[in-house]
């Protein structure tokens, strides 16, 4: 199964990414080639993980790559839903903060609202 990348607008630097298929060996160059151009300026980086099937250390290795990015200037990536499986390799790699995994778009969106006005108070390390 091939990956399918969703790429959402962005939304007050924002951005929600679905993936969908394998993210492995084969797939993480495309994957790595459509969203470097998108993480300068990112302050977040939703992905929805709820049609990705298989992930490898290729992909894991692409989010981390994500998350240094997003980091070096206070951005985070959040992932959405991810299949137990996933959600498995993600508790064995510790690749995703237990506080970065949500069931819900909805539950996600109230974090970054949280995240956002955290800033906007200027205590946005205390996360």
């Amino acid at each position: 199964m091939e990956l399918q990348i969703h790429i959402d607008p962005p939304s007050n630097g924002s951005q929600r990414i679905a993936l969908g298929g394998r993210l492995d060996t084969d797939s993480y160059a495309e994957f790595d080639r459509q969203l470097e151009p998108l993480l300068p300026g990112m302050q977040s980086l939703l992905l929805d993980l709820s049609e990705l099937v298989y992930i490898s250390s290729a992909g894991i290795r692409s989010i981390f790559r994500a998350r240094k990015a997003l980091a070096g200037h206070s951005g985070k990536v959040l992932v959405l839903n991810p299949q137990p499986q996933i959600q498995k390799v993600f508790d064995v790699v510790k690749a995703v903060p237990l506080n970065e995994i949500f069931s819900s778009a909805a539950e996600a969106d109230a974090y970054l609202d949280a995240m956002q006005r955290k800033v906007l108070r200027g205590d946005e390390d205390e996360d």
